[in-house]
């Protein structure tokens, strides 16, 4: 008895480890699989970028993944967001492969020292990269002594990027920074400030396997063999952010909130416009604060907001709405495209156009309802009355009743006269409940008939 049960104990044993051996297997064989995180950025380098690549590495060291894959497509941005992202970077725990990429992209400005921070450098066909030459923050050239003091700082940066690179590469990344050079991917690799061309993220993989990079001071040799590839997506708050600082978004923000406000100016009393047009300003100004823009061109946009309120006051036949207009388009065209913002942060100029003109319509509209508001007849009160008519109904001897408008009002003639019954009246002053009234011979035409 004792063997039969000893039998089946061991055979319910073996069964179990037939079953956990696959099951095992599957996760040596899923642990040993490499994974490679994949990110994706198109745009400025802004507070966006940096908060998304942030996420990105941070997601990579809690998936325990073996590399990171950078698709950059960019042509610069400011150079304190491009100092923190490179910071990220080359303190990555994970290694980081920055591609840029699709064919036609670039790696302008801030965008090359964000290629060359990373521990493995590649680009596709078709790409450029370089003009590093640093700005003012509002895009314009800077003075001689600040304009030596950044370039120093910025090929000082270079220099410890292409450290372990050749001659030739830390020279060319220098004089991406010193003269604004730029270069094709082919010219890259040739002087080896890139390690690959890669015609997709696939062919980058495969050439990355076996390759080693150093990575806090560790030598890390890649294996891509079969890796399983994962898409880090923007989240709803980095795409906002990215929104709003996009020029065209910006000025569409402001051009709204600015019309918002003042038709809440034009009927007080309501809160949705009010309450749009703050809210939209208030991201308006957010933008404002991250995009390089010349803040003289405010100052016209002020007075357009200035001109289209006394408008609103003072009718002058539209006059003050095409003045107002005018200052807007020019206002924009300063604050997004002067000489001293660069191509990159402008806004398109038919926008502006076809928005000032919209602008100045819709105030012209609203200045036509404020002229016929102020023409109108008083229709509630005492100011009503004056002007109507009614017939006599009791002789106005001095007092009598008037009918008018299917009410009964004591009346009096207005110069103390008998006025007899049946008698067309007109109202010409009102003291209390009580009207003063002269004759007329017919009932003249008045607003309500």
């Amino acid at each position: 008895m004792k063997t039969k049960l000893f039998r089946r104990m061991l055979l319910g044993w073996l069964l179990l480890i037939l079953l956990a051996v696959p099951f095992q297997i599957a996760q040596a064989k899923q642990a040993s699989t490499p994974k490679v995180l994949l990110m994706r950025f198109s745009g400025a380098v802004t507070p966006a970028m940096e908060l998304y690549i942030r996420r990105g590495l941070a997601r990579a060291e809690q998936m325990n993944v073996d590399l990171v894959v950078f698709e950059l497509n960019t042509p610069g941005g400011q150079v304190d967001i491009m100092n923190n992202i490179v910071q990220g970077i080359r303190a990555s725990k994970v290694p980081v492969a920055v591609y840029v990429s699709p064919r036609g992209a670039m790696a302008a400005s801030a965008g090359a020292l964000i290629t060359m921070a990373g521990h493995a450098a590649a680009m596709a066909p078709e790409t450029i990269i370089g003009a590093a030459s640093p700005v003012g923050s509002q895009g314009e050239d800077i003075g001689e002594t600040m304009e030596a003091k950044t370039k120093e700082a910025l090929m000082a940066t270079v220099r410890t990027l292409t450290l372990n690179r050749s001659p030739e590469a830390v020279k060319l990344a220098q004089e991406m920074v010193e003269t604004a050079r730029a270069v094709s991917a082919q010219e890259a690799l040739d002087a080896g400030v890139i390690d690959f061309i890669a015609a997709d993220v696939d062919d980058l993989l495969a050439q990355l396997n076996g390759y080693t990079v150093l990575v806090l001071d560790q030598q890390v040799i890649l294996d891509t063999t079969n890796a399983v590839k994962s898409d880090l997506p923007s989240s709803l708050i980095e795409q906002i952010l990215a929104t709003l600082t996009n020029p065209n978004i910006v000025f569409i923000l402001l051009s709204i909130g600015v019309q918002a406000i003042l038709i809440e100016l034009s009927s007080p009393g309501g809160w949705v416009a009010g309450f749009i047009g703050v809210v939209c300003i208030a991201l308006a100004i957010y933008g404002l604060g991250v995009l390089p823009v010349n803040w003289f061109g405010l100052l016209f946009i002020i007075i357009a907001f200035v001109l289209f309120i006394l408008e609103l006051k003072t009718p002058t036949a539209g006059a003050l709405t095409a003045a107002g207009a005018a200052s807007f388009i020019v206002g924009a065209l300063v604050l997004f495209n002067s000489p001293s913002v660069p191509n990159i942060f402008r806004v398109s100029v038919p926008l502006v156009v076809v928005t000032g003109i919209l602008t100045a319509a819709l105030f012209f509209v609203i200045v036509g309802f404020v002229l016929k508001a102020q023409k109108t007849p008083i229709r509630i009160g005492k100011e009503s009355l004056i002007e109507r008519t009614g017939i006599v109904k009791k002789t106005l001897n001095p007092l009598g009743s008037v009918y008018m408008d299917g009410e009964l009002w004591t009346a009096e003639s207005i110069d103390g006269s008998t006025i007899p019954a049946n008698t067309y009246v007109q109202v010409i002053q009102v003291q209390g409940l009580k009207v003063l009234v002269k004759p007329v011979e017919r009932f003249p035409k008045t607003e309500k008939e």
